[in-house]
């Protein structure tokens, strides 16, 4: 797993609670990513247009490599409601190895 293509990330989106499963769905069947966790009931606090914004949200984990990544951004680009989503990468760099192999296995195009 020493190319970095093969390095594994884990990519936060966070989306309206109703959207949550149908962009975790098509992310997983799109092999853009091999998992989406489903975190419900985020409150998110930020600044929007000059304002402070309250929203209640889903937040997505999504597991995937480096090599899928602009695909993955991509995709929640195409299908997510908002004019500007979070679209978070993390390299992970400790995790179990088995996992991570299963990841870049179930993110093959």
């Amino acid at each position: 797993m020493s190319d970095s293509g093969d390095a594994v990330l884990m990519v936060t989106v966070a989306c309206p609670p109703d959207r949550a499963e149908n962009l975790a769905a098509a992310l997983v069947e799109a092999r853009v990513a091999a998992c989406v966790n489903i975190v419900p009931g985020v409150r998110s606090v930020y600044r929007w247009k000059d304002a402070v914004q309250y929203d209640d949200e889903s937040l997505l984990l999504a597991k995937t490599t480096q090599a899928r990544f602009e695909a993955l951004k991509a995709l929640v680009l195409s299908l997510h409601p908002y004019e500007l989503p979070e679209i978070v990468a993390v390299c992970l760099t400790h995790a179990h190895p088995p996992y991570l192999a299963w990841v870049i296995a179930n993110t093959q195009p």
